[in-house]
């Protein structure tokens, strides 16, 4: 009896024992759930770090272009730096000589940076246009202090494209457009001068711009004047004016034109409005 009795006591505690153990043993499994729970976010943090890397880029890339270019920005004793920069064009026009929206120019230059023009203006608030715009709007953007990046189409594509619009989105006094016939891949125009380039990388483009974009020392005939949007039925930057490829004919106004009757006057008013400042 008695080894009876010690015989299910040994049994009785071996199963408790057992038990215990499959008890610790469950609760010692591998939580995957949570690991993988842990790794989706990093995961996810991850790619949006990435994301912003590399979305930020071309603005950060920016800022240091713009930075090695702040030598040349214009000063009392040195009024306009862009004589410094190797390549620039620069010519004399006389400003505030309007058409009317129906009129050609036959400029002097491809693309124009200066002479008579249409007497609404493009806007020019860090514009980027898709397709090409009417020259005569464009000449008039110049007048009021703006540079305007023209690229050739066919010769400016890939990572070329987003390196030239980090000059202009959102900075005030400059637009971009392709134009197509472009002798060279981009040219710079600001009011008298031009810079033609072959790539967007070279740091000129960002001396044209310190130099003339709102050069205060009188390289463009309008300080002050606006570059906002005007609206439909003037200048609507969703639908510009095209432009026009073609050759001027015969009607076109020449480079001594003394202005349209008619034409739109200076800031948008009436025609005959004289300029800003005068």
């Amino acid at each position: 009896m008695a080894n009876g009795t010690t015989k299910k006591k040994g049994s009785s505690a071996s199963a408790v024992k057992a038990a215990k153990n499959r008890s610790v043993v469950a609760g010692k499994r591998t939580p995957w759930g949570t690991i993988i729970g842990v790794v989706v976010v990093v995961a996810l943090l991850a790619g949006v770090i990435v994301y912003y890397l590399q979305a930020s880029a071309p603005k950060r890339d920016q800022a240091a272009r713009d930075e090695a270019a702040a030598a040349f920005a214009p000063t009392a004793s040195n009024p306009d730096p862009s004589k410094k920069i190797p390549g620039v064009v620069t010519k004399q026009y006389t400003g505030s000589v309007h058409i009317l929206p129906t009129e050609r120019v036959a400029y002097d230059q491809s693309p124009p940076f200066g002479g008579p023009h249409d007497g609404y203006w493009a806007t020019c608030t860090g514009v980027v246009y898709p397709t090409a715009v009417r020259n005569e709007n464009m000449v008039h953007s110049l007048e009021h202090g703006t540079v305007w990046i023209a690229y050739n189409p066919d010769l400016v594509k890939g990572d070329q494209i987003p390196l030239l619009e980090a000059r202009v989105k959102g900075k005030p006094y400059t637009m971009m457009s392709p134009y197509p016939g472009l002798d060279k891949p981009i040219s710079l125009q600001s009011w008298g001068r031009q810079l033609k380039l072959d790539s967007a990388d070279d740091p000129r483009i960002d001396q044209f711009i310190a130099a003339l974009r709102t050069n205060p020392n009188g390289v463009y005939p309008e300080i002050g004047a606006s570059c906002d949007a005007l609206g439909k039925g003037m200048f609507d930057p969703s639908n510009p004016p095209k432009f026009d490829p073609s050759k001027p004919g015969k009607d076109a106004k020449p480079m001594d034109y003394k202005g349209s009757t008619g034409a739109q006057g200076e800031q948008g008013g009436m025609p005959g409005t004289p300029p800003a400042g005068q």
